[in-house]
């Protein structure tokens, strides 16, 4: 009699995934969270994230004129304090890998260049942007390093990066108290908008995102100079920052 085989292999969770996998996995969840996200954005941060992109935004000393890249842009809530900052004298870009992700972002500044393309192979020129900033985007990327690299190719000379993302607190505490909470609501806001997968993985690769230091020496690796970071909400986020030479 012939045997069935059984494939017992258990999937990948997507918060494990790595290099390609990782990439059209975390493409297909924003996708489907796309139309909702700034709405959980602003009942996950209690409605501060606009003031931390603000604050983060201030690290890049933009100037009217200048040239800035948001780049893992999303929905394009950067697109805003960036323009207030260059001003309409200035070039703004805003570039992700997820399409319905860029639809939303257009509404955010219809002058802005909105760029479909991956953070890890830029379509832009070296030394083009005074500044560029990240918004929760780093820890999505399947390559930091390479990420990383490219960011600093297309930075100009005595350009400024900013990585603003969750963390987890120093804190032993505080990590345990408000990790407790964070994962709470991540997973119930996923299970009331119908995306509980996608929601648990933002609660999991927050958990499993390099640590302060880590990425620090990432930055330091990829060129980057006078590399800095600023805890917000207790630890819960944080701002890095570093300049090209």
């Amino acid at each position: 009699m012939k045997k069935e085989m059984v494939d017992t292999q258990q999937p990948v969770p997507l918060w494990e995934t790595q290099g390609d996998d990782k990439r059209v996995a975390v493409q297909g969840l924003f996708a489907r969270i796309a139309k909702n996200y700034d709405l959980a954005n602003r009942l996950l941060s209690f409605n501060r994230d606009r003031k931390w992109r603000e604050l983060a935004t201030s690290k890049l000393n933009l100037k009217p004129g200048d040239s800035a890249l948001d780049l893992c842009c999303g929905t394009g809530d950067f697109l805003p304090p960036l323009r207030k900052r260059v001003c309409d004298s200035g070039k703004l870009v805003g570039l992700d890998f997820c399409a319905p992700m860029l639809d939303q972002a257009a509404a955010k500044d219809p002058n802005a260049t909105l760029i479909l393309a991956d953070a890890c192979n830029l379509p832009l020129g070296a030394n083009e942007f005074e500044g560029v900033s990240v918004g929760w985007g780093i820890r999505n990327v399947p390559d930091i390093e390479k990420a990383h690299t490219e960011i600093f190719r297309v930075l100009k000379p005595g350009g400024r990066f900013v990585s603003l993302d969750c963390a987890e607190p120093s804190s032993p505490f505080i990590r345990k108290s408000t990790g407790l909470g964070r994962s709470l609501m991540t997973r119930l806001l996923g299970a009331s908008l119908g995306n509980s997968k996608e929601y648990a993985y933002l609660d999991e690769s927050t958990k499993r995102f390099k640590a302060r230091a880590e990425l620090v020496s990432i930055m330091e690796q990829a060129g980057f100079v006078d590399v800095q970071f600023q805890d917000l909400m207790f630890g819960n986020i944080c701002i890095h920052w570093g300049t090209k030479p």
